[in-house]
């Protein structure tokens, strides 16, 4: 039996669950722009990831030692897979929806990822089409979110500007960071930073919103070429998002620090509202591509679908559509074929000898040997 787009987009909204939808969303979203869906195994050989532990959120791994000796671990990441297997001379576009595994509130779990990388030449088409992606995905999931954008050299340029050593360039960061403007400022008078330096450090804790509105404030605070050049880098992807009408939701924010030994250039992350943790966070990685022997561009980004549970979660006040409970000389197949006719449509229905509170339905209805009958009430 073959079915028409429209049809085949009906069935899909009605069948899936939320987060399964958007899934299914992504995927489609990714493979209409030529990513291919890249597929690994549970596990991989651990030292990949003990040379690359702190590109990973936590640096927490779970190993094991195979048949053969080999130290394995449960994949906590798939981008190090893919670039790993990347190959020189070859643009690399693919996509990916795998469970990883990894600590969160101090224990292990394993949970969703959704992402995409483009890794080879990378020009300004590759890397506004993985921030038009960004946004896309975010759009998928609610029409209610921003994207907030940052360039890895105008934070480098910015603290290779105040000539201070490793440690304390280090807690700038952090302040910056976590917009921590009263412990940058102690820092800066502890060490003697010159006070137009300090002015320039404070001043980067300021700058957020649309891009248009903050750009100039972001440019008077260029101390050197580096960071002028980020920020006309910037302007350049600002310009082709609007150009194909993707300029809103962009908001730039230069405490938005990702390792500056992995990223190279423009960094962002994605947030919905009704959702506390970013949900979506990528890059310009060139750095980590350097790192692992690759000559080579790479960005992309993944979305974290644990984040999104409670959002799913919480327009759903019903576990079904109908729950049918049944007197005990009911018929059975006479039940079934009620519960068949009610499906239709895509409802979904619960069928238990007895309702014990514990199941919230639009509807409920009562089955005996008179037939179905309701008492017009949900649970």
């Amino acid at each position: 039996m073959f079915f028409d787009r429209a049809h085949r987009q009906v069935m899909t909204e009605t069948i899936l669950k939320n987060d399964e939808k958007a899934v299914f969303d992504l995927r489609s979203l990714y493979e209409n722009f030529g990513y291919r869906k890249y597929k690994m195994s549970k596990f991989e050989e651990y030292d990949l990831y003990a040379r690359n532990k702190s590109f990973l959120p936590d640096g927490n791994i779970i190993t094991f030692n195979n048949v053969d000796g080999k130290l394995l671990a449960l994949k906590p990441d798939v981008t190090l897979s893919i670039l790993k297997n990347a190959k020189e001379g070859r643009q690399v576009k693919e996509y990916y929806n795998e469970n990883v595994y990894r600590m969160v509130d101090h224990e292990y779990r394993e949970f969703m990822q959704v992402g995409l990388e483009c890794i080879g030449d990378i020009d300004l088409y590759s890397t506004c089409e993985v921030l038009m992606l960004a946004k896309k995905s975010l759009a998928t999931i609610s029409g209610d979110y921003v994207l907030d954008v940052s360039h890895a050299a105008f934070t480098q340029g910015l603290v290779d500007s105040i000539d201070v050593p490793y440690d304390v360039r280090n807690m700038i960061l952090d302040c910056i960071a976590s917009k921590n403007a009263h412990d940058l400022s102690r820092i800066c008078k502890e060490r003697g930073i010159a006070p137009e330096a300090e002015e320039r450090l404070c001043g980067v804790l300021k700058i957020y919103g649309s891009f248009d509105s903050v750009i100039e404030d972001a440019r008077a605070l260029c101390a050197n070429d580096a960071m002028t050049a980020a920020l006309d880098e910037l302007c350049e992807i600002y310009s082709f998002l609007v150009s194909i009408g993707e300029g809103d939701r962009i908001c730039l924010d230069f405490t938005l620090i990702n390792d500056m030994r992995y990223y190279s250039g423009i960094t962002f992350k994605g947030f919905i509202e009704g959702v506390a943790q970013c949900v979506l966070s990528g890059g310009r990685y060139d750095n980590l591509a350097a790192r692992m022997g690759k000559h080579m561009g790479a960005i992309g980004f993944a979305m974290y679908m644990n984040f999104l549970d409670l959002y799913f979660d919480k327009g759903s006040c019903y576990d079904v559509d109908i729950l049918i409970t049944y007197d005990e000389k009911a018929d059975p197949a006479a039940l079934l074929k009620m519960v068949n006719t009610l499906r239709g449509g895509g409802r979904s229905v619960r069928v238990q000898c007895r309702d014990d509170g514990s199941i919230r339905s639009r509807e409920h209805f009562y089955f005996s040997e008179r037939g179905l009958e309701t008492d017009g009430k949900g649970n």
